[in-house]
């Protein structure tokens, strides 16, 4: 059992003596271990000091590239796009409450009055949250146009969080791939809308599409979990009103 000795205490017998000796050596050698490691360090730290000086460079410059990216190029690159982005969303909101919607779509997408359309704005300010946001408004536009192909192109392009925009984006790729026949890609894309929802206007209508789809393509058990949820979360909705026909259809196809 280890013994507290003081400071300044002297062995007495021969085998405090070998111990103390065995002490010293032990202390000597693990600072000696010490020294060798801390002297290989820093010569190790003296040959490469230029490797490392320059990684730490390169490091520090990408880091104020990307601040000053940020700060002076695409900050006000964003302002812009949005100006530039105004009347074409101006078209785009008379499109969609207008007449004239087919002339309207295309202007939302190609410009007039010599201001960019959405497509422009793609092209013009990529990498921007405008760019983003011109995406979803020419995915949209298409889609109303009936050009399928397109509308799914654009949309597929659009990323983001948004309550509404989001389940509303992948739903409207899940119509358009009903239009063109796709039914196995348009369910993928309601399931992914239902995801995405957490709202109750855009979940019970996509768990609608989706319930309806998969009973056209006898996956009548998903089916009928869409359905069920609708009845039991979403009672109040539009889609419930009948619901209870589309869960006898589902449990008849069982």
């Amino acid at each position: 059992m280890a013994t507290y000795k003081k400071r300044g205490y002297k062995p007495k017998t021969q085998k405090e003596k070998n111990e103390a000796i065995e002490e010293q050596s032990t202390t000597a050698e693990v600072f000696n271990t010490l020294d060798e490691s801390a002297s290989k360090t820093e010569e190790w730290v003296a040959k490469n000091q230029n490797y490392i000086f320059g990684f730490v460079a390169a490091v520090a410059v990408i880091i104020l590239g990307y601040l000053g990216y940020q700060k002076y190029i695409l900050e006000p690159k964003q302002e812009e796009a949005m100006n530039e982005m105004f009347k074409a969303q101006q078209y785009f909101d008379q499109a969609v409450n207008g007449v004239e919607r087919d002339s309207l779509f295309n202007m939302a997408l190609s410009g007039g009055e010599g201001k960019f359309g959405m497509l422009d704005i793609v092209e013009e300010y990529s990498g921007t949250p405008a760019a983003n946001l011109a995406n979803y408004y020419a995915g949209m536009s298409y889609l109303n146009l009936k050009d399928y192909p397109n509308a799914i192109k654009y949309l597929t392009k659009f990323k983001s969080d948004d309550l509404m925009l989001n389940p509303i984006a992948k739903g409207a790729i899940g119509d358009a791939f009903v239009q063109i026949n796709q039914p196995e890609e348009a369910l993928e894309y309601y399931e992914k809308a239902i995801a995405a929802s957490t709202n109750d206007f855009t979940t019970p209508l996509y768990l609608s599409k989706a319930g309806k789809l998969a009973l056209s393509l006898d996956k009548n058990d998903k089916a009928l979990k869409f359905f069920e949820r609708i009845k039991t979360e979403f009672s109040t909705s539009t889609e419930a009103a009948n619901i209870d026909v589309f869960i006898a259809k589902a449990k008849a196809k069982l």
